[in-house]
């Protein structure tokens, strides 16, 4: 599996690599502020398939998504509601995943069948510059399979996945103890999925 090690001088390069293998349908694993993550491209179905049988995941999981900017949401979500831009305004960049009403047109395996979307602009990392650079969302799957601890590091990566993705960016050892906050802002009430980074206390809900 090709390792690209990232620094300073080569982001950029790096950054155009991974896109070209997203456009191509490849997978590639790169680093959050949490840990790392898998990446395909939105709205190619057969990279979708193989992400998730690549995980052993439960397709009624869905696949989490991360986008550059908030524009990108018009793509994947039928409607932004006022508490889903209370906490956009307030945590993104960051830790914290929302829930949103997921368009019709948006494949089943990242809604998990649910009619909802798991999306986040990510904080400080490697995936937030790739993020930007991108014009469409990428899957943000911790880089693990299912039940096992997510890859904090490359070698993790590596191991778990050997020749079976296309390109990993080694960003070194993720700081992330915890996983993303994930907040439901589908309905008029906040509701609290997973409690990670971000605490509950505080989320105004």
């Amino acid at each position: 599996m090709p390792v690209i090690k990232i620094n300073k001088r080569n982001i950029k390069e790096s950054i155009d690599i991974a896109i070209e293998i997203l456009k191509k349908g490849g997978i590639i694993a790169y680093a959050t502020e949490t840990f790392y993550g898998l990446g395909v491209k939105y709205d190619v179905e057969n990279s979708l398939k193989k992400l998730i049988k690549l995980k052993k995941r439960p397709s009624e999981k869905g696949i989490p998504l991360i986008i550059g900017n908030k524009e990108q949401l018009r793509l994947i979500a039928e409607y932004v509601n006022k508490n889903a831009e209370k906490l956009i305004e307030e945590f993104w960049p960051g830790p914290l995943t929302l829930l949103l009403p997921a368009k019709k047109t948006l494949s089943s395996l990242i809604t998990g069948g649910t009619n909802k979307v798991a999306v986040r602009i990510p904080g400080e990392s490697f995936a937030l510059h790739l993020a930007k650079a991108l014009d469409f969302p990428i899957t943000s799957t911790s880089a693990n399979l299912s039940n096992l601890p997510p890859a904090k590091d490359a070698d993790t990566v590596f191991k778990y996945f050997r020749d079976e993705i296309d390109m990993i960016f080694d960003c070194g050892t993720s700081t992330g103890s915890l996983p993303s906050t994930i907040v439901d802002v589908t309905n008029k009430k906040i509701k609290v999925i997973r409690e990670g980074l971000i605490g509950k206390n505080q989320i105004a809900y």
